[in-house]
């Protein structure tokens, strides 16, 4: 399928690990040109070596304020087809084990940054007439995943802004999605299964069995096969879908809604 990505370019938050860099690199096979961003350089320079020609690297901390305001600058003009809105989140606690400030920590990696990047980004897509919003959150906004308690919270939270920005701007070519993976092979999942391994004093391959018996598939996701879908929302293909949180998860939230 013809994804029409050929020359279109796209930012990617994240775009040298875990999901972001899949996404990323898929965007990349379909013809498209990525602006990516990552806060290590060289791991970006890597990328651009990588893809000759197609990647423009950004380096910076995606949840500043000063990175966003250098990000608003550099795409001045430009027709920016769609984002990948992605960065990593909060420690894994329990709520007893949580202070006031993880809270606060956990509400400007999570839902702050995303509220004054969507602000900056959104007049350029609207004076266009087109772009393509896709947040990368988490299966914990259906159904509570253990010691995730502050993720949990906040990314309801973005939930919340998505869908009714969905409503908000329902007629400009614009989309806002959530994609809400469950526990794929990334870096984020190996903090769980550390902090799984810290909490029940088992080994890493008992730690990752502990958390595999309970997905119906019986594996973790892979993260090449996560981008697929990322493709598809990003892409002129899904106009008629807006306001929606898709679950990737291998059947292991058991919600019908």
């Amino acid at each position: 399928m013809d994804l029409q990505m050929k020359n279109k370019l796209f930012i990617v938050c994240g775009a040298t690990s875990g999901f972001g860099n899949a996404v990323a690199e898929r965007l990349i096979e379909e013809g498209a040109e990525i602006l990516a961003i990552a806060r290590n350089e060289s791991n970006l320079l890597v990328l651009k070596e990588k893809y000759p020609g197609v990647v423009d690297v950004f380096p910076g901390d995606i949840t500043s304020s000063k990175t966003i305001d250098r990000l608003s600058e550099k795409i001045k003009n430009r027709h920016i087809e769609g984002i990948l809105v992605n960065a990593g989140g909060p420690p894994a606690k329990t709520f007893i084990e949580t202070s006031l400030e993880d809270w606060d920590n956990a509400y400007h990696q999570l839902l702050r940054w995303k509220v004054e990047l969507i602000q900056k980004l959104l007049p350029n897509f609207i004076s266009q007439g087109y772009g393509r919003v896709l947040f990368i959150e988490s299966a914990s906004v259906k159904q509570p995943i253990e010691n995730l308690i502050l993720s949990t919270s906040l990314r309801l939270s973005v939930v919340g802004m998505v869908k009714t920005l969905s409503q908000e701007i329902p007629d400009k070519n614009i989309t806002f999605n959530i994609l809400a993976p469950g526990y794929h092979l990334t870096p984020a999942v190996e903090r769980l299964i550390a902090k799984k391994m810290e909490n029940t004093g088992k080994k890493y391959h008992e730690a990752m069995a502990n958390i595999t018996k309970n997905i119906p598939m019986n594996a973790m996701g892979e993260t090449d096969k996560f981008a697929s879908l990322a493709l598809w929302l990003l892409s002129p293909m899904s106009a008629y879908v807006t306001g929606q949180t898709y679950l990737i998860d291998g059947g292991l939230v058991k919600a019908t809604l």
